[in-house]
């Protein structure tokens, strides 16, 4: 059949890591040597799929049940994602899934498309913490929880906190760095989100915790910061900027500029690349809708141009693979459960997504970077890295 032979030889430019391609009976070998993994295709996927963009037609597959991966899905991608910079991608026929606009109401709405999935959901495999971002894993047998407890607790000792200090989160998610902020170092603490369901949530733990008096949360837009009447002495910001659009770097990190006290410490987590690029197809039109992942020179960039002093800077890349394999673990053990709420594609859709972003990062594509800086300068702050 031409389709299938078309298809079959689109695939022998992945031939890093040798596989198997099986459809109606038929076996082919990509690479040298002992396959790797194997690909099962109930279906042949045309040429014209394949070439406008590779991910959406692989990972769309998967999602319907016409791929099937045999044996364990992370080490097949691995083998399989390291190789993303022979993908295809029609960037002309794309832009209107790859650039989306980044006004705020589009914004909102492609958040909440995620986030707001339902807190249910998310408890199933995040850990006690609800912490969505990547974990510090201290010691080769620290969990999952206990790898959160130990980022958040080194971010808040990198921000130097004082008791009475001000500190804003944005983008605090379900708020576990702020309570831990205000339980250890009895800070005043305001988060920013744009989900809805993590804002009802954080304000839940909140009230359970007894600390009304110490943390606020807000639906807010950082946008509108500037207008707010606030200003802190620390600011943290743990796996949002993704979410700004490229075209919104610098007006983000303006915002923060904004409600600042001079000195104070700002501390940047997310997830970064080598070079400026759009993404991923199927991430956009699945997972993140409007992501945008920075690279770690543009931010260095951004910050600079406000005056902001770079005191340190860390790639955590590793840590992030082994959180989103925790994470993939959890989901698979409640599979079950999962089901009970979404339909088989949603579920193959996400575990895709896990294993995919745990490839990603073993594979190099992203990198997880933690910068620390200080508005201006700071010369009050201990000479040796206190944490």
């Amino acid at each position: 059949m031409l389709e299938e032979k078309v298809m079959v030889d689109f695939l022998k430019k992945f031939d890093a890591h040798p596989f198997l391609v099986k459809i109606d009976g038929k076996e082919y070998l990509i690479g040298e040597g002992r396959p790797s993994f194997t690909v099962n295709f109930k279906k042949t996927i045309p040429l014209s799929k394949l070439a406008a963009s590779t991910s959406l037609a692989l990972g769309e597959a998967y999602m319907d049940g016409d791929l099937e991966i045999e044996g364990e899905l992370y080490q097949a991608l691995d083998y399989f994602l390291g190789q993303m910079g022979k993908f295809s991608t029609d960037r002309n026929a794309l832009k209107k899934l790859m650039f989306t606009s980044t006004a705020k109401r589009n914004q909102k709405k492609e958040v909440r498309s995620h986030y707001d999935i339902g807190n249910d959901f998310y408890k199933l495999w995040l850990d006690d913490t609800l912490s969505y971002s990547c974990g510090y894993f201290l010691h080769d047998d620290d969990t999952l929880y206990q790898a959160q407890v130990n980022k958040v607790h080194y971010i808040l000792e990198k921000l130097y906190l004082k008791e009475g200090m001000t500190l804003l989160d944005i983008g605090c998610g379900w708020g576990f760095l702020l309570i831990e902020a205000a339980k250890k170092y009895k800070i005043k603490g305001t988060g920013i989100t744009l989900s809805a369901e993590q804002y009802k949530e954080c304000n839940r733990r909140i009230c359970a915790e007894g600390l009304e008096n110490y943390v606020t949360v807000e639906l807010m837009d950082y946008r509108d910061l500037p207008d707010s009447g606030l200003s802190f002495d620390r600011v943290v910001s743990v796996g949002m900027v993704e979410h700004v659009g490229r075209d919104n770097y610098q007006l983000f990190i303006d915002c923060v500029n904004k409600v600042m006290n001079p000195g104070g410490i700002f501390l940047l987590h997310f997830i970064s690349a080598l070079k400026e690029y759009p993404g991923d197809p199927w991430i956009k039109k699945y997972i993140f809708p409007g992501g945008m992942i920075p690279s770690l020179r543009e931010m260095l960039t951004c910050v600079s141009e406000d005056q902001f002093h770079t005191l340190g800077i860390e790639n955590l890349r590793m840590h992030y693979n082994r959180t989103l394999l925790c994470w993939e673990k959890n989901f698979r053990e409640c599979i079950d459960d999962v089901k009970k709420m979404f339909d088989d594609r949603f579920v193959r859709m996400w575990d895709m997504y896990l294993s995919s972003c745990a490839a990603t990062f073993h594979n190099g594509i992203i990198d997880l970077h933690q910068i620390l800086m200080t508005k201006g300068i700071n010369n009050d702050l201990p000479m040796v890295k206190w944490y």
